[in-house]
């Protein structure tokens, strides 16, 4: 995010406040070095700028529930809060909670899927894409970003931080919003979606033609590189990382693998194209891989560390869940009895 964008005035009138930021991972699947590179790293290296709140997105996990295991759901989401503050975010800073702990997110949900047209759901891109590969479509995955919406509006989240593939779902948020005040009044903030310069789309290291993602990284190894992955597996994926048959080290002629792999250095070093390319200049997409796997390796050994000590007590760490969900809830509950108020349910 630029310095503009960072210091653009968010209302026409009134007191200025610092923009606050909402952004959430679902615990799903591991996360993975583009879960770090588009999301963890950007709200790492901002966490101080905003009012950031940081959430573990449990309910959205239940979409599908034919890949939900109900008994390794808690322990999944507690690992990806653990990540969370082992990638460097600052609980006592941040507000850090699990999204089923604050029962608002639901019931504002609700409340907004009683002003969202069906047509607006049916054409999300990733509803169609993922139920073309279902047999039965649940309700909950045509209706989750109603969810999603909620999940951003209950906080008068100023900025949403995401992937170039979450930008549609950000902008019927928006949509939802304005329906919503133009029927009863003043009472969402429109929320701006911010999308990282580089790194908003880190493809998979074994068809770079295709985003890396959790699902696949579960079924397909050598796809993606996870945060909690051995330096041998490490290694292993980036040297098998799909390139080209040229050998020339450029980000303007790269082909799809070589500029994913330039991507992560770049990304992970914030070190210029120029540089890089120099850097490289003469000696091939080897030594690329060998540099960016100890690059990676670098980045991944103290998050792997403090990962540890995080899971090493579980009685703290759901300490620091609570706490968060407390702060969390004590926004939340105000912007449900706003709605409420204005819907005459109050």
């Amino acid at each position: 995010m630029s310095k503009a964008t960072t210091t653009s005035a968010f209302y026409d009138a009134g007191p200025v406040r610092t923009p606050r930021v909402f952004s959430g991972i679902q615990p799903t699947g591991v996360l993975h070095i583009g879960s770090y590179v588009g999301a963890l790293q950007q709200w790492v290296a901002r966490q101080h700028e905003h009012e950031n709140i940081f959430c573990v997105v449990d309910l959205h996990a239940l979409t599908i529930p034919e890949v939900v295991d109900p008994r390794g759901l808690r322990a999944a989401s507690r690992s990806v809060a653990a990540l969370f503050f082992a990638a460097g975010i600052d609980p006592a800073a941040n507000i850090v909670f699990v999204q089923s702990q604050v029962h608002e997110h639901a019931e504002l949900a609700w409340i907004l899927n009683c002003t969202t047209p069906l047509g607006w759901l049916q054409r999300m891109t990733q509803f169609k894409s993922k139920a073309a590969g279902l047999e039965s479509v649940g309700t909950g995955l045509l209706d989750y970003p109603v969810l999603q919406a909620a999940d951003i509006l209950l906080y008068d989240t100023d900025l949403v931080p995401v992937g170039d593939d979450q930008r549609q779902h950000v902008e019927l948020t928006r949509d939802i919003a304005i329906r919503f005040n133009n029927l009863f009044g003043d009472v969402f903030t429109l929320p701006r979606v911010v999308i990282p310069d580089l790194g908003a789309r880190i493809m998979g290291l074994d068809e770079p033609t295709v985003k890396m993602s959790k699902s696949l990284a579960e079924s397909r190894s050598g796809h993606a590189i996870n945060l909690l992955d051995s330096e041998v597996t490490v290694r292993k994926t980036i040297m098998a990382a799909v390139t080209d048959s040229g050998r020339e080290v450029r980000f303007e002629y790269a082909s799809p693998g070589v500029l994913n792999l330039l991507t992560i250095y770049q990304v992970l070093t914030d070190l210029s194209k120029d540089e890089i390319e120099r850097e490289f200049e003469g000696v091939g997409y080897g030594q690329l891989k060998k540099a960016l796997v100890e690059v990676v390796l670098g980045t991944l050994s103290p998050i792997q560390e403090r990962f540890r000590c995080y899971m090493s007590d579980l009685d703290e760490l759901d300490a620091i869940l609570a706490r968060g969900a407390e702060r969390a809830r004590s926004i939340a509950a105000g912007t449900l009895h706003r709605v409420k108020g204005a819907v005459g349910i109050d």
